[in-house]
This record gives structure tokens, C-alpha cells and sequence, in this order.
């Protein structure tokens, strides 16, 4: 019997990865809600900040760019870097992508996998079915990995919660709750910003605190931007050009290095067209780090210190962490205990290998998983150029 290939997960990533084995003829099950991130967990109004070129779903073949969704819903065209993409827009792209080439997909959830000797992994889902799939990709994107730093987590010990008095900015769709509050929002991000300038929009007196060397910036618009440097999906520079074009050679470099390159490159900035619609309506206060959060009376009251070393408490309705996403292991649930401490990881992070295998053979990590191994373009759906085709040709090559 040949069992089929499960792929865990049907965002950008789970979804380029089906269309690729769907291409080679390879068996598989695909298990997920479509978009589910992008459509539930990112802000109402949110703007992709990536330009259309770097926003399009790796398919096999030619047809299914965005630009292609534009033409077939009849819509404007989304072409140069000067246009905008709406996180709206883009549900509705992934949404058509998987119509046209995942139509199987199967909207249930994977409650654990484990390895079953020499066949393969023996996987569970939620609607009580059990089978055997020889090769698992498990492309979960950001689910599960939302990063609360301690000095916050303290504060509200049973997690982060949307109408608490502390939430995680994942955690929030419809920002119109906050009209007529404080607001407080941690972070120097494109999260962290478009969700205070949205915030604000929607009627919320909203202060961003910026933390260490986070100070808030915004990108230069393109027709602003050298072009003595290289054009890549996130603006022009070389470091990016590297980046982007060749992360099977950032494999290759120490893990120290890649580490610190995850946590620098493409860090903390804002859009260069979120500029106007942030700057006079949000307050920012720029801090050299958060030092512990409480409760009082049921609002939030974080202790920061300044630059020149005082301390001081800021005060709020809610706070809103947009403190970004760690992958680790140990918050996946669904990997079996057993089959999670064989996985080879370093500092959590599965380390991959050609293709974006784990030491485990028959079980790969892509997109955001796999950023610690192939680097920071694996959090942006241009990434899925690199990935999907060598995830898919590793696997045929050795389970096909």
C-alpha cells in the first residue's frame, strides 16, 4: 500500500508545498483551515508590507501569481511596488489558490503524530480518524508561537488574553473594541505600528513604547530607494539580495551567526506608506526596556526604565504585546513526546537539513519553521519559491 504524504497546515506555505507534490503525481492530504492566520489573526484593515512581486503563492506552473487572482476576480491589478496590498485581498488570493490547485483539502485538525517504525507516521485527527502517511511537512506558519517576553507574561499568568488586560496582538481581528480607550502597544514593528495606527483610526488613544534600540522607523519609498543596490521582494539592498536568492548557503554558516542573523535582519520597520497615517496620531515613547507588568484594579500598569536609567510606570485600558513569534519545539503539540526528542534542535528550532528535512527522515519544516536553517525570507510568503520545489523533490527523491 502506498500511503500519502500529510501536510500540516494550509497557509501560503502548506498550500505552494501540496501544489508542488500534487504536481509530481505524489498522494496527499493536506489538513488545515485555508488562510486561517491571515484571516483571523491579523488586524481588520491590515496591509501586507511586502510588495505584490514578493506576496505571490509558489505554484508548478505558470497562472497563479496574484496578479492572476486580480485578472480572474476582476479587480485592479496589483503590480508595481507602489501598489498596496490589502491582508483582505490576499485571504481572498490563498482562498482561490487552494480552489484551484489543493481542492481536497480536509478542514480538520491533526491531534498528534508519531513515528510508526519503517512505514512512516501514524497520525491522529480530530474527527476521530487514524492513518498512516509516509512523509509528514508540517507548515503550521505562526499558529501556537506567539511570544509573550516574561517581564509581560507575569502579569497574567493564565496567558494573554484579547479582552483581558493584556493580549498578544495575534489575538486581535477587530480593533474597533478599543474606540474610546487607552491603549498601549509594545513593539517598534510593522505589527506593532499599523496596529496602533489602525487602533487609533478606529478611535483609541494609542501609545506605542519602543524598547532597547527599537526605536520607531519607517522604510524609504521606492522611488526613493538606491539603485546603485540589488532589487529584491523587500526593498533594495545587498544583504537582502543574499538573503533572498541563496538561503541554502545560510545553512552553511554557524549557528551562533544564523541565530543572530534571524533576530537582526529584516528587524524592527515600519512601511514607508504607514508613515502618514502613524506619525501626529500615535504617541510613541521610546524606552530602553520594559522591566515587569501588573494588574491594578483590573488595568495593566507597566514598569519601563528610560534611557537615562529612571524607572517610571505608564498606565492603560489594555496592552497590546505586538512582540512578535518564537519557534519552538515544545509548542507543537501534536508532535508525539516520542517523536519530538528525536527531532535534532537548536535552541528550540528544528535544524533541517537538504530540503528541509529534520533528523527525523520523513519528517520536514517549512516556511517559518524552518527560518533558522534556511533564514529570515522564510517568514514572507516569497519564500515559498525556495522551499515548496526542494521540500517536494527531497521528498520524492527519498519516499517517492
Amino acid at each position: 500500500m502506498i500511503h500519502p504524504v500529510a501536510v500540516i497546515g494550509a497557509g501560503p506555505y502548506g498550500l505552494s508545498t501540496a501544489a508542488h507534490l500534487r504536481a509530481r503525481g505524489i498522494p496527499v492530504r493536506v489538513f488545515g483551515e485555508p488562510m486561517v492566520s491571515w484571516r483571523s489573526h491579523m488586524p481588520a484593515g491590515m496591509i501586507l508590507k511586502s510588495f505584490p512581486s514578493a506576496s505571490n503563492i509558489d505554484a508548478p506552473q505558470r497562472g497563479h501569481d496574484l496578479v492572476d487572482y486580480c485578472d480572474a476576480a476582476g479587480i485592479e491589478r496589483l503590480v508595481t511596488d507602489e501598489d498596496l496590498v490589502p491582508a483582505e485581498t490576499f485571504v481572498a488570493y490563498g482562498d482561490w489558490f487552494q480552489r484551484k490547485l489543493v481542492p481536497d483539502l480536509e478542514r480538520v485538525h491533526v491531534v498528534s503524530v508519531d513515528r510508526r517504525g519503517r512505514e512512516g507516521f501514524e497520525l491522529k485527527l480530530d474527527s476521530g480518524e487514524q492513518f498512516t502517511a509516509r512523509a509528514v511537512v508540517v507548515a503550521t506558519g505562526l499558529s501556537g508561537l506567539e511570544h509573550l517576553p516574561r517581564e509581560l507574561a507575569a502579569a497574567v499568568p493564565d496567558g494573554p488574553t484579547p479582552t483581558g488586560p493584556l493580549s498578544h496582538s495575534a489575538q486581535h481581528h477587530d480593533l474597533s473594541r478599543f474606540a474610546g480607550k487607552e491603549l498601549i502597544v509594545i513593539g517598534a514593528g510593522q505589527s506593532a505600528l499599523e496596529t496602533a495606527a489602525l487602533a487609533a483610526e478606529a478611535g483609541a488613544s494609542v501609545q506605542v513604547v519602543a524598547r532597547g534600540r527599537g526605536k520607531v522607523r519607517f522604510g524609504a519609498p521606492p522611488w526613493d530607494q538606491s539603485r546603485l543596490r540589488p532589487q529584491t521582494p523587500f526593498g533594495r539592498a545587498w544583504s537582502l539580495y543574499a538573503l533572498t536568492y541563496y538561503p541554502h548557503q545560510y545553512r552553511q554558516l554557524p549557528p551562533a551567526t544564523r541565530h543572530f542573523l534571524i533576530r537582526r535582519v529584516l528587524g524592527p520597520l515600519g512601511a514607508w506608506w504607514l508613515r502618514d497615517r502613524f506619525e501626529g496620531k500615535v504617541a510613541v515613547r521610546d524606552v530602553a526596556a520594559v522591566e515587569g507588568a501588573v494588574v491594578s484594579d483590573g488595568a495593566p500598569v507597566l514598569t519601563v526604565r528610560t534611557h537615562g536609567g529612571r524607572r517610571q510606570e505608564l498606565s492603560a485600558d489594555h496592552v497590546i504585546a505586538a512582540t512578535g513569534y518564537r519557534v519552538d519545539l515544545a509548542a507543537m503539540p501534536f508532535l508525539g513526546d516520542g517523536l519530538r526528542t528525536r527531532i535534532a534542535a537548536s535552541r528550540g528550532t528544528p535544524r533541517l537539513g537538504a530540503g528541509y528535512v529534520s533528523s527525523v527522515p520523513g519528517l520536514y519544516f517549512t516556511g517559518m519553521l524552518g527560518g533558522s536553517s534556511y533564514g529570515p525570507v522564510m517568514r514572507f510568503v516569497c519564500g515559498t519559491e525556495f522551499a515548496s520545489s526542494r521540500v517536494a523533490r527531497h521528498l520524492a527523491a527519498a519516499h517517492g
